[in-house]
């Protein structure tokens, strides 16, 4: 089998290596020059544990390569970004999809199976995409196999889930679904469950809905908590004691392309109904001015204070800075302070060392739980702050009196309301 795989991001890069690990002729293709100069050469762009290795192995072995053109091809993969658009409902950007579909027109033969894996509004497949080749002159279900089949990986184990996890696959028809169904039995072996394509674009939308949902209670407990002079924390540990509870841990926002971008798709295609999730968006949308305010609220009337802020991806352990709140809470806070940053697993040249950020700060600010942090020599970085405290916004670092370092999170914040 031959796949194109438009867009080499994220998703689209393991995505063709795992086809072209099984024995596909993969050409993926992207419209950044370095990246397809890169991935030729068996190197990529991003972070995913074991991702580089195989891909080498899959460029040396000639299964794979990149183009910044598509090819004819028996499968052809849609792998771009939906951002959302700037508007009331920051409805779903379908600009890059609509790009990709339009560009595989010249290289698409009868009997062709085109899969969307972008992450898209609910009815998108039907009432966006499927037009595109009807105007072509092709019959969906006859002609083309037209399906929606969304990736549902967690990023630093992305290899392992594409392969292990249960894959939706959504046809226009029930022939698409069992084209589709085919092309992903070449490597899946978790459960492949056929439905429709709407059913499959909501059913992945509200994946992503549900853990924001769920974040949101947990950040909105977290400020209940501080106003009510009570250990956030503690609350939560108690009450997932429960056998059927389960409330997630608060921290300094969402983000990713995931969970900060889909609920706006379902919102904008039933804003009158969807008040639950827009409420969840909100909350979790309002974290990072929490933690600016309460950073102030400890650095009281520090006005030439430095802050070394450690992580600035949307989660621990990967590279990833797309929607991310530390961002957001750098901008803020640069505003007030001198802000260092350090993050291990991101390139930018605005970056400094570990002893760089610390040297001669008045906090440490976690905003991503990257696993180094966890075994730092606390006790050495407390010798060389100007003052020994850190506000853990991930609940990452143990309080140890013997570190000469103030810890602070969101169990005993309330505690230092005004003490400053």
């Amino acid at each position: 089998m031959k796949i194109c795989v438009i867009g080499l991001g994220y998703i689209g890069m393991p995505t063709a290596v795992m086809f072209a690990s099984h024995g596909c002729n993969v050409v993926g293709v992207d419209v950044s020059e370095h990246v397809v100069q890169s991935l030729n050469i068996g190197k990529i762009v991003i972070e995913e544990p074991g991702l580089e290795e195989l891909a080498k192995r899959c460029v040396e072995d000639r299964t794979l390569k990149a183009s910044l053109l598509p090819e004819v091809a028996d499968t052809f993969i849609i792998a771009v970004p939906t951002p959302n658009k700037d508007d009331e409902y920051k409805s779903c950007d379908l600009k890059y999809v609509l790009q990709a579909v339009r560009s595989i027109l010249p290289y698409v033969r009868k009997g062709n199976t085109i899969i969307i894996e972008s992450t898209i509004a609910p009815r998108t497949t039907n009432d966006e995409v499927m037009p595109v080749f009807e105007e072509a002159g092709f019959t969906i279900g006859k002609d083309l196999y037209l399906a929606h089949c969304p990736e549902r990986v967690l990023p630093g184990k992305i290899l392992y889930e594409l392969e292990n996890n249960n894959r939706i696959i959504g046809g226009i028809t029930n022939e698409c679904s069992k084209h589709a169904e085919e092309v992903y039995k070449v490597f899946v072996k978790g459960e492949l469950l056929l439905t429709e394509a709407k059913v499959a674009e909501l059913s992945k939308c509200m994946e992503n809905t549900f853990r924001d949902v769920n974040i949101s209670l947990a950040n909105e407990l977290a400020k209940i908590c501080y106003e009510l002079d009570i250990n956030c924390l503690d609350v939560i540990a108690l009450a997932n004691k429960h056998p059927r509870v389960n409330i997630h841990q608060p921290g300094p926002g969402v983000g990713g392309h995931c969970l900060a971008i889909d609920p706006y798709f379902i919102c904008a295609k039933a804003p009158q109904t969807a008040k639950l999730i827009s409420l969840a968006r909100s909350i979790n949308k309002s974290m990072p001015d929490f933690v600016v305010d309460k950073v102030k609220m400890i650095l009281k009337d520090q006005d030439e204070a430095k802050i070394a802020v450690f992580g600035v991806t949307y989660k621990g352990n990967i590279d990833d800075i797309r929607e991310s709140p530390a961002i957001e809470i750098v901008t803020m806070l640069e505003e007030a302070y001198k802000v260092a940053v350090y993050d291990p697993h991101v390139n930018n040249p605005n970056y400094v060392s570990l002893l760089e950020a610390v040297t001669d700060a008045d906090m440490i600010l976690i905003l991503a739980d990257h696993n180094e942090f966890k075994n730092l020599d606390y006790k050495q970085i407390a010798k060389v702050m100007k003052q020994p405290i850190l506000f853990d916004t991930k609940n990452m670092i143990s309080t140890q009196e013997e570190y000469g370092l103030e810890i602070i999170n969101y169990g005993n914040l309330y505690q230092h309301k005004n003490t400053r």
